[in-house]
Order: C-alpha cells, then sequence, then structure tokens
C-alpha cells in the first residue's frame, strides 16, 4: 500500500452558520432535506439531484441529468448512501465535497470509498474522502432515534470483526496484506469500550455523547486507513447483514442490519454479548427487524455466500447447516 487516505477537515458548527458562495451541487435525499433545508439558506444552490439507490449506474445517469451545468463545489445533505454518491459525483466532477450529515449513521462520511451493491454483495470502490466535514450536534440530536447513533454499528462490528481477523490469523487464513497485528487489534479494542461508554449519551442526543461517537467513528476509519483494509471492524456482522439484505430487501437502514449481526456472531463466537447489546439499545438500534426466519435462511446460506463473494475468512465461513 502505497498512499494512505486522511480524514476530512471538521467543523463543529450549526448548519445556520454555513456562507456559500460558490455553486453548489446539493446531493441529497428529500426527507433528509426536507428535515433541514430551513438551516441551510446559506447554499447557493446551483442544481439538486436525489439519491435513491447504491450502483454506479444510478450516480452516472444523475451525472448526465447535471452534464450541461457547471458547479464548484457539491455538498452532501443527509446519510450514508447520500455521502458515498456524492463521493463518486465529487471524484467524477474533480470538485471539492463537503458532507453534512443530518444523523451519525455510518461511518461513511469519512472513508475513501463508496459502497456499492452488485450481485446480492456490497464491495467498495475507491472515490475520495471529502475536504469537509461539517457537524451540526444539535440537527444530528433531533434526528429520528433510530438512526441519530445507528453509526455506533461500525464501530461496535470491532467487536466481531477483530475476533475473525485473529481466528483467522490461528487457521492461517489471512491473506498477504491482511496479516494479523497484535497492536492494531489491542487498539481496535480500546476504540470499541470507547464507543461503548458513550452509548447512551449518544443514544439520548446527548452533543458530548454524540462527539465521543464521531471521535469513535473517526479512529476505527483512520486505523483501517493505517493497515490498508477494513479487518479490525469489518467480518461476520456484515456478512450476514450483506446476504440477509437480499431476503428483506433494500428498505431497512444499515444499521438494522448490522445490530442484529453483531448479536448473532458474537453469541456463535462464544462472545458475552451482555454489554453489547445493551449499547445497540441504549443507541435504539432495532434488533428484531430481521424475520426469524430469514435470520435461520441467511445463516445457512452464509458459508457458501462468503465463499462465492470471496469475502475474508471468519467464523460465517464454518457455520454448519
Amino acid at each position: 500500500m502505497n498512499k494512505f487516505p486522511n480524514l476530512p477537515y471538521v467543523n463543529l458548527m450549526p448548519f445556520s452558520e454555513i456562507e456559500e458562495k460558490r455553486s453548489v451541487l446539493l446531493v441529497t435525499s428529500m426527507p433528509a432535506w426536507n428535515a433541514v433545508k430551513d438551516s441551510l439558506h446559506g447554499l447557493n444552490i446551483g442544481g439538486t439531484v436525489e439519491v435513491t439507490e447504491a450502483n454506479t449506474n444510478h450516480w452516472d445517469d444523475l451525472r448526465s441529468s447535471i452534464a450541461n451545468r457547471r458547479f464548484e463545489i457539491v455538498y452532501a445533505v443527509g446519510g450514508g448512501l447520500v455521502a458515498d454518491a456524492a463521493k463518486y459525483l465529487s471524484a467524477k466532477l474533480g470538485i471539492p465535497l463537503v458532507v453534512c450529515p443530518t444523523a451519525l449513521s455510518v461511518d461513511a462520511f469519512i472513508t475513501a470509498a463508496s459502497g456499492i451493491r452488485r450481485d446480492g454483495c456490497v464491495f467498495y470502490i475507491e472515490t475520495k474522502v471529502p475536504e469537509n466535514l461539517i457537524l451540526d450536534l444539535g440537527v444530528i440530536a433531533k434526528a429520528p432515534a433510530t438512526i441519530r447513533a445507528a453509526g455506533i454499528t461500525d464501530v461496535m462490528s470491532i467487536a466481531t470483526g477483530s475476533w475473525d481477523w485473529k481466528f483467522a490469523h490461528e487457521q492461517g487464513k489471512n491473506p498477504p496484506g491482511m496479516e494479523f497485528i497484535p497492536w492494531v487489534y489491542d487498539n481496535a479494542q480500546s476504540i470499541l469500550s470507547g464507543v461503548l461508554d458513550c452509548a447512551e449519551a449518544a443514544g439520548r442526543g446527548d452533543r458530548e455523547g454524540l462527539k465521543t461517537l464521531y471521535d469513535c467513528l473517526a479512529m476505527e476509519v483512520q486505523l483501517c486507513n493505517q493497515v490498508g483494509h477494513a479487518r479490525p471492524e469489518e467480518g461476520s456482522e456484515h456478512y450476514f447483514a450483506y446476504a440477509a439484505e437480499n431476503h428483506t430487501g433494500h428498505g431497512l437502514p444499515h444499521g438494522d442490519l448490522v445490530g442484529p449481526g453483531i448479536m448473532i456472531m458474537s453469541g456463535l463466537q462464544g462472545q458475552d454479548t451482555g454489554r453489547l447489546e445493551a449499547a445497540l439499545k441504549a443507541c435504539h438500534i432495532p434488533l428484531d427487524r430481521i424475520p426469524q426466519e430469514i435470520v435461520n435462511r441467511t445463516l445457512v446460506e452464509l458459508p457458501a455466500y462468503c465463499e462465492r463473494h470471496e469475502l475474508a475468512f471468519g467464523l460465517a465461513h464454518t457455520l454448519k447447516k
């Protein structure tokens, strides 16, 4: 690995204080925009695109729809899907990107890649890191409870992802470039401890709790940036979420899929799940949105699914029918 992505420059400020004179391409979802548009009157919006799908065909169609117009900067207002599409569009257009999250629902606001759905799985394509991230903790505190702090699942997946990473090491199944590194594992556990400590405060919308949740997301992302892969925080819990989504459809938010994945996989790994469950519940992550029949079917299918999509080795590969 010859380059290491950085993190966006972060401004802790109200959206109402943004004054953007450059011509803005607004990338958003209508529910998110309608919730905060009265605070974003300082944007010089030259055009708007609404993101509804996580694939490059859709994003290219959005780019084609504004092909004859000139913009100087992209603003992403919304959740993870909006951020991923905006990173793609900003990279293609060659103009800067500012992300304004309306909830701390995922870590996609600060990563250098965009998640796309292809052939029944989620893949990550290199796009770019946003130049700026504007965190309005007041806006985030008012987000719907089930998504306000749902990004905790992308940090709590350290519990199961790191377990898988160490398990793969013990089985001799980490490929070159993903070798187990004890100090990275230990650092990941420290970040996990921090996010478990802030779960109650973040879940109730406390500003310090939300700031700590962002700090943990940032440290999780940068730790993975430094080692060049996501093994410390992505494993069987995400594989379960990707596979289950093929049966639930694309209507469930990320946290509603990964949260149950963490609980199911940590139990199968033999971990103490009590503190994990308490943190998920404190952040109002629904653990019952996936019908049991789909849970059962997904677990049966998971080993073959992991092999088919060449996912990094973990407990999910070893489950028995």
